[in-house]
């Protein structure tokens, strides 16, 4: 249904009104009684099978949707009601900030993929705070962290901190985000010595609390093997937990869609089918550089439950979802748990 009659209708009007107009229906649908339960009943799939211990972490299934489409905390209830085994929100940063330039978020359909330069839209970390306070939902929470525009690279570590410590007693996990191509320089922290810097004062700091939090890095998919064994590196010596592989991507070869649309669209990452090859191979290298003790979660062209498969079988130990879920609608999340369960029970 969603595919064949609300696809092609939501997919004529601009992708970023069309997903406000989306979220803002579902949280309105959900506030009638029952409707959470009606959800739940089309989507969740129930199985212990699904259940994942990561983390230190209890997961109820290995699903989860990834950062970027519940920036503010607005929608967490919802994505359960779904069928998500968890939900990353964010990025959030210390101050609210608008974002780039409209429009800024493209379907490039012939590609079965997005292009967007959000740029960290977000409300600010204090309003996501407040909302998660309030939260009755007990599914496992990620917070997606990163800088505001205006910081200077030589002072990002200082909106990490604020980040972190604003979210630290309402989220389960940290992800910190160098990766994202639309905030001018940022991707520049990927590097060693910075990157090192930023994740150690974050693990001190992490360390000294009472019940520390998981923390992982979000990377980018164009990094190098060079550059991914410098990952390796920096996670071995600050001991956080793991790696979300990968964030969207610069990269445009061997796309279908024609030049001169894409040169229209203009800068931006590219999520969806274009990027599921590139991040199971990083996948698959990191898991092979790192081990089975350092936890990767594998997010990036998953648009079918083989696609999921394929993510775990690299050595992925948890899944996200984004524009797959945009083209393939919450059915996917239902045939991904299914094709799970069937596998290995």
């Amino acid at each position: 249904m969603y595919k064949h009659f609300l696809r092609p209708i939501l997919f004529g009007f601009d992708a970023e009104k069309v997903h406000y107009f989306v979220v803002n229906l579902l949280k309105t649908f959900c506030k009638f009684p029952f409707a959470k339960t009606i959800l739940r009943n089309l989507f969740e799939v129930k199985n212990p099978i699904l259940q994942r211990n990561v983390m230190g972490l209890s997961f109820k299934n290995p699903v989860g949707l990834a950062a970027g489409f519940d920036k503010n905390a607005e929608v967490i209830s919802e994505m359960e009601a779904l069928g998500f085994g968890f939900v990353e929100i964010g990025t959030l940063t210390p101050k609210p900030q608008e974002g780039n330039p409209k429009p800024r978020l493209f379907r490039v359909s012939d590609d079965s993929a997005l292009i967007n330069r959000m740029g960290f839209n977000n409300k600010g970390v204090e309003t996501a705070a407040i909302l998660l306070a309030k939260r009755k939902s007990k599914i496992i929470v990620g917070g997606n962290i990163g800088k505001n525009k205006v910081t200077l690279n030589e002072n990002a570590v200082d909106d990490y901190l604020t980040c972190f410590e604003a979210l630290f007693e309402v989220v389960d996990y940290f992800v910190v985000n160098v990766s994202s191509p639309n905030t001018p320089n940022l991707r520049a922290l990927q590097e060693k010595e910075p990157l090192t810097n930023l994740l150690q004062t974050l693990q001190q700091k992490n360390l000294a609390k009472l019940q520390p939090k998981p923390i992982l890095l979000k990377i980018a998919p164009d990094l190098t093997d060079s550059q991914l064994d410098d990952i390796v590196e920096i996670v071995q010596t600050t001991k956080i937990q793991g790696i979300i592989a990968t964030n969207t991507t610069i990269d445009r070869t061997n796309l279908q869609t024609p030049t001169a649309m894409l040169d229209e669209i203009g800068a931006g990452g590219l999520s969806g089918k274009p990027l599921s090859l590139r991040s199971t191979t990083v996948i698959r290298y990191l898991r092979q550089k790192l081990g089975k003790d350092t936890v990767i979660i594998g997010v990036g062209g998953i648009f079918s439950a083989a696609d999921a498969l394929e993510k775990l079988e690299a050595g992925a130990d948890l899944i996200q979802l984004y524009t797959g879920f945009v083209y393939e609608g919450a059915g996917l999340v239902r045939e991904i748990n299914e094709a799970i369960v069937k596998k290995y029970d």
